[in-house]
C-alpha cells in the first residue's frame, strides 16, 4: 500500500491502515494499546496520534513509511 499524506487526512490514513489490515477497531486498538474509542478518536480526527503510534503500527503490520522530501529544484 502506498499513501500520499498530502492527499489525506490524517484520520483518514489511520482508517485505511486499518481497513487493509483487516482488523476492526477494537482489534486495531488491542494491537497497539489503545481502547477502540481512541482508535475512532483518531479516525475522526477528535485527537491526533503521535510518530511514535504510526512508527508502532508500522512495525506491528509489518509497513514500511517513508520520508520523502519534495524537489523543489527547478530545471
Amino acid at each position: 500500500m502506498r499513501i500520499h499524506v498530502e492527499d489525506y487526512t490524517k484520520g483518514e490514513i489511520i482508517r485505511f491502515i486499518r481497513e487493509w489490515s483487516g482488523l476492526s477497531q477494537r482489534e486495531f486498538g488491542k494491537m497497539i494499546g489503545k481502547s477502540r474509542t481512541t482508535v475512532v478518536r483518531y479516525e475522526l480526527e477528535d485527537v491526533n496520534y503521535s510518530i511514535e503510534t504510526l512508527l508502532l503500527i508500522a512495525k506491528k503490520l509489518d509497513l514500511e513509511i517513508i520520508l520523502q522530501g519534495k524537489d523543489k529544484r527547478q530545471v
